[in-house]
């Protein structure tokens, strides 16, 4: 563990700022899988936290019945498929649409979120269904419709159970290696530019070193990637819990 790990021979202030390339370091792996768990989460929490609103409150039972096999079958797909139908849809696009089309940050974030959807829908889902009856009529006892009740009430009353499922998501999200290396993943990309470039990412990094290493500090690189990715992992699940305090504060005054 040392700044060399990170940057290589270049110095810290350079390869922030983007100034200097780093080829020889794991920045890059960093700034892409953080790239990667924003966007995928970004996309995938307000769909998912709509659709488990939908089914917990206003869907009908046969419907929510069937919705919730739909969801259980595709928390159930191995990401490997999930970074196969990535590849497929860039296949397809080529072939139609956008000749240009390729793999990229993007593609590879919209997967992501795919894989990380039941767990925001399932766990929204049941902290909603948890609450219970009495709590539920306190809204329309006030006088409030129901989407005030849904806002005001019941939202804030299940806040801990949908960030608890955001938390997971953004765990899933850093970790996967089969979907990123078929939708827009190298070992070699740098910085990400842009939605539509390639990148590097620490999982993938991880699995290129310790693979095909050609001498020692090659897989000590390896070995200090999985660290990082341990330590940034354990980061974000402190930043997000630190947020849902604050939120849960605010939200029960």
């Amino acid at each position: 563990m040392s700044g060399a790990l990170l940057f290589g021979e270049v110095s810290w202030f350079d390869a922030v700022t983007g100034k200097t390339p780093v080829f020889h370091g794991i920045w890059p792996a960093v700034v892409g899988t953080l790239t990667l768990v924003l966007f995928s989460t970004i996309i995938a929490m307000p769909i998912g936290i709509a659709t488990a609103i939908y089914l917990a409150e206003f869907a009908s039972k046969r419907w929510a019945s069937l919705m919730g096999t739909v969801v259980d079958m595709l928390a159930g797909v191995p990401s490997i498929v999930m970074g196969l139908w990535g590849f497929a849809l860039i296949l397809f696009l080529r072939k139609t649409l956008l000749p240009d089309a390729n793999t990229c940050l993007f593609l590879a974030s919209i997967c992501i979120a795919l894989l990380i959807l039941p767990y925001v829908i399932r766990t929204t889902q049941n902290a909603l269904s948890s609450i219970p009856q009495e709590t539920r009529l306190i809204g329309p006892g006030l006088g409030l419709t129901e989407t005030q009740n849904l806002l005001y009430i019941l939202l804030p009353q299940a806040s801990r159970g949908i960030l608890s499922g955001m938390i997971l998501a953004m765990g899933r999200a850093a970790e996967d290696t089969a979907v990123i290396m078929l939708t827009g993943a190298v070992s070699r990309a740098g910085l990400p530019g842009g939605l539509g470039d390639k990148f590097e990412a620490l999982p993938f990094k991880i699995y290129i070193l310790t693979s095909e290493y050609r001498d020692i500090s090659e897989l000590e690189m390896g070995y200090g990637c999985a660290l990082i990715l341990l330590i940034m992992t354990a980061g974000l699940f402190l930043v997000a819990t630190l947020v849902q305090r604050k939120l849960e504060v605010k939200w029960n005054r």
